[in-house]
């Protein structure tokens, strides 16, 4: 299997303001190519696009292409789990919903210490391994947003789970925040093969300021600022595949470019992508990835992560860039609530996996942009 998987998370909308108005017809020429090209893997989820995306896997692949041409995988959503009887319900609405009659790959969602305490309390682990004995899942596994005490434990009581999915780009590589590399020798340690999700930092490293481009450009000038962070995370060893989430047919024509036939970043250009990683420090504000994770429940209908990209936009760009950065910001604002809006009720910060002080943020950004 070729190493990059199409994340079906930020897929192509028919309207900006609406995650579930998919472009379907746009999308089945993404998966096309996609797929001519020799990639087969596909990552969806129960929430991702408010819980369009394994409807929209199912219409753009599932209904087009033979089950042996594909290989697909999502997640339980522990976060909506209060019973055994709701990861059976949800199972089943997953293999509804994606047309499919088994996973090649299930996870346990997002685990963190709030979210692995409601699977160890109603046996997720359990779950997942009976749905492998009864051949609805082929491989099972857990997506990992925690720290590196977490993961040594649950692969140390969970020997039986086959992959680990974890946040590695070269921006994360050595935050204390994300511990990638301690995660990521962890995994290697017990034999589990990774899979990466968040190679381009939601867009961010592809997104770069312009000593980042010129540092890029001056050693390999055709090579887009995202095949430098994808090549990156595919280099290492005990990667099995790395996701990116593509919304349109350049994205995809530019990653499956330089994956087709894959080479490994050399020694020159680890030491230039350990130069970028350091600009890239000093230009990012707000490490948000966009996975828009916050923004389910928000009572004020805040769309955070498109207002921390336009401030980080703005700090990269400066302020020659006000102008534009505030027009974006106010065409956010009219159909969400103003960053100025917030009530600060956390629940936002209860599902960030990066950690963000989201509630301090939006006031930073309402200082910038509410005036």
């Amino acid at each position: 299997m070729k190493k990059l998987g199409f994340g079906l998370m930020r897929l192509p909308l028919t309207d900006a303001n609406d995650p579930k108005s998919i472009d379907i017809e746009q999308m089945k020429q993404l998966v096309d190519r996609f797929m001519e090209r020799g990639f087969t893997y596909f990552d969806t989820a129960y929430p991702y696009h408010g819980g369009a995306s394994e409807g929209a896997f199912r219409q753009a692949v599932v209904e087009r292409y033979p089950r042996d041409h594909y290989t697909v995988t999502t997640k339980m959503p522990c976060w909506l789990i209060n019973s055994a009887e709701d990861m059976s319900r949800i199972f089943d609405e997953q293999l509804q919903r994606c047309g499919v009659d088994y996973f090649d790959y299930y996870w346990l969602h997002a685990l963190n210490p709030d979210y692995t305490r409601i699977m160890d309390e109603h046996d997720g682990w359990g779950f997942i391994a009976r749905k492998k004995a009864e051949g609805r899942i082929r491989h099972i596994g857990f997506s990992f947003h925690g720290d590196s005490q977490l993961l040594e434990r649950l692969l140390t009581e969970h020997p039986e789970v086959e992959y680990v999915q974890l946040q590695i780009n070269y921006l994360d590589w050595d935050s204390p925040a994300i511990e990638a590399h301690t995660c990521y020798d962890i995994c290697t340690r017990h034999g589990k093969p990774v899979i990466v999700m968040e190679p381009v930092r939601g867009g961010a490293l592809a997104r770069v300021p312009q000593a980042v481009r010129d540092l890029f450009a001056a050693h390999r000038p055709d090579a887009s600022p995202a095949s430098w962070a994808i090549r990156y995370v595919a280099s290492l060893p005990n990667v099995m595949v790395v996701l990116s989430g593509m919304s349109n047919m350049e994205q995809v024509d530019d990653n499956t470019g330089y994956m087709q036939n894959f080479e490994p970043l050399d020694e020159q250009e680890q030491a230039i992508v350990a130069q970028a990683a350091q600009l890239m420090r000093e230009a990012i504000a707000i490490p948000c990835t966009a996975c828009h994770y916050c923004t389910d429940g928000c009572p004020q209908n805040i769309c955070i992560p498109e207002y921390f990209n336009v401030y980080n936009s703005l700090h990269m760009l400066g302020d020659t860039q006000k102008g534009n950065s505030q027009m974006y910001y106010n065409l956010h604002a009219k159909s969400h609530g103003r960053a100025s809006d917030c009530i600060e009720c956390g629940q936002c910060e209860a599902h960030c996996p990066q950690g963000i002080d989201i509630i301090d943020r939006l006031k930073q950004v309402s200082q910038t942009f509410d005036n």
